[in-house]
């Protein structure tokens, strides 16, 4: 079993895929029939999409938390400071590698695992 599917919605659909862009992944902006805008990316066996806010509602989910293995570990750790990205905690080692957690612009945690 693997996941294949996982779907963001966002009050900043475009700001938020380049955020993700930043840790690596590349995304498409298309739709699907008459379907909204919005954004994918493949993430290994899982397609990650980002669409705007669903009709009613107000706030986005900050309780999601995602997990993100990343080749360039350290370089992009550098970029997410230099940029002011608000980090929950720093890089260190854990019991399942190095890893940080920081906050997207919209307030969702990512453990970001050192891949290399």
């Amino acid at each position: 079993m693997h996941l294949t599917l996982l779907v963001i919605r966002s009050s900043i659909p475009e700001k938020l895929a380049e955020f993700y862009e930043r840790l690596g992944m590349t995304f498409e902006h298309h739709r699907h029939e008459k379907g909204p805008y919005h954004f994918s990316a493949k993430i290994g066996p899982t397609l990650l999409e980002i669409y705007p806010l669903a009709k009613g509602q107000e706030l986005v989910d900050t309780h999601l938390r995602l997990g993100i293995a990343v080749y360039s570990f350290e370089a992009i750790i550098r970029e997410l400071q230099q940029q002011g990205v608000h980090f929950q905690q720093p890089p260190m080692l854990t019991e399942w590698g190095i890893m940080a957690v920081i906050e997207d612009p919209e307030g969702r945690k990512l453990e970001l695992y050192d891949k290399g």
